[in-house]
């Protein structure tokens, strides 16, 4: 009976510990009104969320941090993007998610944008991060610029503006609410072009070289992605029972992808 209730304590801790509830941007339609709304770039990196203690990934997962990377980060629960420069994820994926933490964290900086459990609104919220960077100046610690949203228009030439700069898009959010979890319309995420994630079921060769994979989505269809491979990736090219993201505009009435083009294969986080 002890060895049972032990147990069902053990599998208790380990929901409670490796379950995270965070917030989850919906995508932008160009019907919503974001006029007083804030906007930041989105970063292409790895999220991390800070429990106070450890640095989780959004499955929950520890990432390895060197020691001396979060020596100096505060008591207080942040979420962030684990971040070097624009362009650049394939690096920061092969640092961020190595077992054994090397050198190269040092490239890293982690790029704040919300701040869990503070009361008030969002500016409220990131006031707190702000004075303890007055006071500890943690140079691994950034805070993700906002800017207040005029109209439409100047959402679309904010984005231009970054998109020309090889920037993957923007996130907009409500910042009169309190904290939040979940997918929100009160949060969203504006791109030039839709992504999304797919298992490789199956790979198409032709004369002997690859020609495309056979992804299967999560809603069961099955297309082939051909498109988007560097000449290297072709031959390095993804295997079976790889996660792969790939960008799209829309999708048939048969939901599949419309001019799909590779992206990247996705490691776990």
């Amino acid at each position: 009976m002890r060895l049972l209730l032990l147990l069902i304590l053990l599998f208790t801790l380990q929901i409670s510990l490796f379950s995270i509830e965070l917030q989850k941007p919906k995508t932008y339609n160009h019907s919503q009104n974001i006029t007083n709304w804030l906007m930041s770039e989105k970063l292409d990196g790895i999220r991390a969320y800070w429990n106070g203690k450890n640095l989780l990934s959004k499955n929950g997962n520890i990432i390895n941090a060197p020691s001396w990377f979060i020596k100096n980060f505060p008591k207080f629960q942040l979420d962030g993007e684990l971040w070097t420069k624009r362009d650049d994820f394939e690096n920061i994926q092969s640092i961020v998610l190595d077992k054994i933490p090397s050198k190269h964290w040092n490239e890293i900086t982690y790029n704040i944008f919300e701040v869990p459990e503070e009361k008030g609104n969002f500016l409220k919220r990131l006031e707190k991060i702000k004075k303890f960077q007055e006071k500890h100046h943690n140079k691994y610690i950034k805070i993700i610029k906002q800017i207040r949203c005029k109209n439409k228009e100047h959402l679309e030439e904010y984005l231009n503006k970054l998109v020309e700069q090889k920037a993957e898009g923007l996130i907009i959010k409500n910042p009169d609410l309190e904290y939040f979890i979940g997918r929100s319309p009160n949060i969203l995420k504006v791109k030039k072009f839709k992504d999304m994630e797919a298992e490789v079921i199956g790979i198409n060769y032709k004369n002997g070289n690859f020609k495309s994979l056979v992804l299967k989505l999560e809603n069961g269809i099955i297309f082939n992605l051909g498109n988007g491979f560097s000449k290297e990736e072709r031959i390095n090219h993804p295997k079976i029972k790889d996660m792969v993201s790939f960008k799209y505009y829309n999708l048939t009435k048969y939901g599949k992808p419309k001019f799909a083009s590779f992206l990247r294969v996705r490691k776990l986080e």
